[in-house]
């Protein structure tokens, strides 16, 4: 059987650029990523497509999986829905592979407690003028929400307490090079290889 694989949890403000920074991960080739793709009922933006960038649900159809147990983690933000579908998650990292998860602060909260184990990892903008201004960069919200999501990333960045590393997304190759320096030694962790040796150690002769 497999080594489990490692669940790592990437996680930040809303405009920090955690989408970006997840799809150059995808591409570099570094390890054999499987990317756990969450559950929302925000409306489908330009470009998007249903099962690759979320799984596009209604409101009814999410209660109904939080309500059978179907759900790793999940919050409500912004008047919407996000959340993680449990089922892929573990039978991902029973076949030995790494999952990545790119959540919001409250779910990856959630996680923390049903997965101490997995690394967290906060992304974190330059500054919140920054923060801003990738977020009306992006078009896709009004100025009033844009002001919300804006006091929204001050509480979450004072939640930065609750995670194992901090990376700054100045240049999106730059943040990839440093997750991935933390994903080699999250792998290299005692605690992670210690049971292979333990095992090892009883059937020596």
């Amino acid at each position: 059987m497999p080594e489990r694989g490692m669940l790592i949890v990437l996680s930040g403000p809303s405009g920090v650029g955690k989408g970006t920074v997840r799809q150059a991960m995808m591409n570099s080739g570094f390890r054999d990523f499987k990317y756990s793709v969450s559950m929302t009922t925000r409306k489908m933006r330009p470009g998007e497509v249903d099962g690759v960038d979320y799984y596009f649900r209604t409101k009814e159809q999410f209660e109904e999986e939080i309500a059978n147990g179907q759900m790793l983690e999940y919050a409500q933000y912004v008047g919407n829905y996000y959340g993680t579908p449990l089922r892929y998650v573990n039978e991902t990292l029973d076949q030995g592979r790494d999952v990545l998860l790119e959540i919001e602060v409250n779910g990856a909260m959630q996680v923390r407690a049903k997965c101490p184990d997995a690394a967290f990892i906060f992304l974190t903008p330059p500054d919140l003028d920054e923060l801003k201004h990738r977020l009306e960069g992006r078009g896709t919200d009004d100025q009033a929400t844009i002001e919300r999501r804006v006091a929204k990333a001050v509480g979450e960045l004072k939640m930065m307490s609750n995670y194992d590393y901090a990376v700054v997304n100045d240049k999106v190759e730059l943040a990839v090079e440093r997750i991935e320096s933390i994903i080699k030694s999250e792998h290299l962790r005692v605690q992670r290889v210690l049971d292979h040796y333990t095992e090892m150690l009883t059937h020596a002769k």
